[in-house]
């Protein structure tokens, strides 16, 4: 029997091992149009093979072998070789991006599980009160006695300022407002988070009375127009860090984003709810690709929306001399996390690190308002 495609047709036992696939994924590659069959026997369903449908099968076989996702091999084995290459090439980019992601992730964590040891063989102590700065109205100590300081600007772009930051005595705060009346909903939501200021919480209650505050901030944004403004999507982020002796809960919904600076690096910690960032997880954007996407304003998760919200929440171990940065997408999607670092770790006080993380956004072209909160340990 001669193959359409030229050459004997090869049963898929036969393709199977000439191609190193397995039977079974020959058949899914099949299922999902990635690797058709020459000839399908109309009636025993038996799948052969042209010889020259070999140079494809290898082809995905080695782009599985480099773990790149079914969707993509189609796209890439749809190209002339010259294009599939640079596909690969950019593939590849992503790939040392996203290691390089999660090898400063994995340090964190590894960071954090020592802290976690080292303080169960401790007493905890109660940081020493000390003298601070801020870029709000009035002088505050931040963090449990830290300095802080928080600021906020319009940018150079937008007509209103929509963002709004806090930094208190054992409270950071920053939210991003959406919508017609969103510079309500920030405030409204900042608002609720005050309250938690003059609360004497343990280790143990961080969680659950920042869940209880994320609940109540929900409400507040609902009440200042989170459902009912003219376009009907008012609403606003929320990232929060809420200190009790050495822990912190971080409280965090939408795309604005937390950062600590420790001597090993600045680490994010916190994960976008966002289209673009759900894009980027799934393979099907890269991180570099991501502040230029058009739909990267569009959130999965904010404060305003539905009967609830479901928050993120983490318990974190805090050492002295730790900075801690909050910050809305008018500075992560401009500002280069090196940036960033650098600018963190020059200041002198949070006061200067706030001017500075502003001043870089505005040298970014601040199409967007700016707003963060700063803290660090003493």
């Amino acid at each position: 029997m001669s193959a359409d495609r030229g050459g004997e047709l090869l049963t898929i036992g036969a393709f199977a091992r000439a191609s190193r696939l397995s039977p079974k994924a020959l058949r899914l590659y099949d299922d999902l149009g990635l690797l058709t069959p020459a000839h399908v026997d109309p009636y025993n369903g038996y799948r052969r093979y042209a010889p020259t449908q070999l140079e494809r099968a290898r082809l995905v076989a080695w782009l599985r072998r480099l773990g790149m996702p079914l969707a993509r091999i189609r796209d890439v084995c749809e190209l002339a070789p010259g294009a599939a290459a640079e596909a690969v090439v950019a593939y590849w980019a992503q790939v040392e991006a996203d290691t390089a992601a999660r090898r400063d992730l994995a340090a964190f964590l590894v960071d954090q599980l020592k802290r976690k040891d080292t303080t169960a063989m401790t007493t905890d102590s109660t940081p020493t009160p000390g003298r601070s700065l801020a870029m709000l109205p009035h002088s505050l100590k931040g963090m449990g006695g830290a300095p802080s300081a928080a600021g906020t600007d319009r940018g150079l772009v937008r007509p209103v300022n929509q963002d709004a930051a806090h930094a208190g005595p054992r409270l950071l705060a920053v939210a991003d407002g959406c919508g017609e009346r969103g510079e309500q909903a920030a405030a409204a939501a900042l608002d609720a988070l005050r309250p938690l200021e003059n609360q004497d919480l343990t280790g143990a209650d961080l969680l659950g009375a920042l869940e209880e505050a994320a609940r109540r901030a929900h409400r507040a944004v609902q009440a200042a127009g989170g459902a009912s403004g003219a376009d009907g999507a008012n609403g606003c982020t929320l990232t929060a860090l809420l200190r009790s002796g050495s822990r912190l809960g971080l409280l965090h919904v939408g795309d604005s984003r937390a950062y600590v600076l420790r001597d090993s690096g600045l680490f994010r910690i916190t994960h976008d709810h966002s289209v673009v960032q759900s894009l980027v997880d799934e393979g099907r954007l890269t991180p570099e690709e991501a502040p230029h996407h058009p739909d990267r304003a569009l959130l999965l998760r904010a404060l305003g929306y539905g009967d609830d919200v479901a928050p993120d929440l983490q318990l974190l171990e805090a050492r002295p001399r730790e900075r801690y940065l909050l910050c809305t997408d008018g500075v992560s999607g401009v500002v280069p996390t090196e940036s960033l670092a650098a600018a963190l770790a020059a200041a002198s006080t949070p006061q200067d690190a706030v001017r500075d993380v502003i001043a870089l956004a505005h040298d970014a072209g601040a199409p967007d308002n700016v707003a963060c909160a700063v803290g660090e340990l003493a």
